[in-house]
């Protein structure tokens, strides 16, 4: 049995329990990827800290992969060769993973693998958000919280294409302040402030769509500040704090509140991915939008990778080169 380099995990704590090692090529599912280069998500930081007596070990992490097909199913839609982006089944953080081929998509030789890698979850997840959950109008005024985020920053350039009349980011240091109205933000404040400002810039209506993935007290002052008939967006929970949600704050106010997770579509309806799939592959071919990278490590660095994620003092996506 062929073995490849990896980074696996046999317990949960901090980024020291990510070890580089060897494992076995991985059997072929639908289509093997040679990779090129994985992101880093904030959900594999939560992935590693995990829940004591909810692991199946060793773990590896990583949602997706830019790479190039190496071995196909007979009968397969993928070809030896084709240049990709997948979700991988059992993680990204290796230099083959397998995945099902409803969850591979093809890209075109002028993107390229470093800008590919940072795009399949951000991306994806942003456009379903923002006109599948959220439903934006160019009327609307809109709050993206964390918006210096890998997830803001795809949000900010998405409504911005859209048209959507006022884009608020809100960010934990306004030393990013000037990187998110780059991307296209209107106004920027932190979240300590978001709610009195959005109020301010509304004539005291509130914002029509809020996308939350930081839970807790940003969620709070969310509905502080949501319009009547407004929508909250909840995919998250980057803060590890539960928000309260009473019923009082929606049937009066003709309020709605929205979730939607990635992970549990990839899962459950991952034939509703491809066709957005498709639209952001080619927003990003065009040059229409873009990720910032951060900054790039090297596979065996993948620790010193979750300590940046871990200490926010980053813009845009942090990815590793396998």
């Amino acid at each position: 049995m062929i073995r490849v380099k990896a980074i696996l995990q046999s317990e949960f704590g901090s980024a020291d329990v990510l070890t580089y090692t060897d494992i076995e090529i991985p059997t072929i599912n639908e289509v093997l990827i040679k990779a090129s280069h994985t992101s880093v998500n904030y959900a594999d930081i939560k992935k590693r800290v995990g829940n004591k007596g909810k692991g199946k070990f060793p773990l590896m992490l990583g949602l997706d992969v830019a790479g190039t097909v190496e071995e196909v199913s007979p009968n397969s839609a993928f070809s030896l060769g084709d240049r990709v982006i997948a979700f991988p089944k059992n993680g990204s953080y290796a230099e083959y993973v397998a995945a099902n081929e409803q969850l591979v998509f093809k890209i075109p030789d002028s993107l390229s693998f470093e800008q590919a890698s940072a795009m399949p979850t951000v991306s994806i997840l942003s456009y379903i958000l923002l006109h599948e959950i959220g439903q934006v109008k160019e009327t609307d005024t809109i709050v993206i919280h964390s918006a210096a985020g890998g997830v803001g920053s795809m949000l900010i350039q998405l409504a911005r294409i859209a048209g959507v009349g006022k884009i608020i980011g809100t960010v934990g240091n306004l030393e990013k302040e000037s990187y998110v109205k780059r991307l296209g933000a209107d106004i920027v404040c932190t979240y300590e402030t978001f709610s009195e400002e959005v109020l301010k810039e509304t004539d005291q209506k509130g914002a029509n769509v809020i996308f939350d993935s930081v839970a807790g007290d940003v969620t709070t002052s969310s509905l502080d500040c949501l319009a009547f008939y407004g929508t909250l967006v909840q995919f998250g929970n980057s803060s590890g704090r539960a928000a309260t949600i009473k019923t009082s704050d929606v049937h009066g106010s003709c309020r709605n509140i929205k979730g939607f997770s990635l992970g549990t579509t990839r899962k459950l309806d991952p034939a509703r991915l491809k066709p957005v799939a498709e639209k952001v592959i080619e927003l990003f071919a065009s040059n229409k939008i873009s990720l910032p990278i951060a900054q790039v490590f090297n596979l065996r660095d993948a620790g010193l990778a979750h300590k940046l994620i871990e200490s926010r003092n980053y813009e845009g996506k942090v990815l590793l080169k396998i």
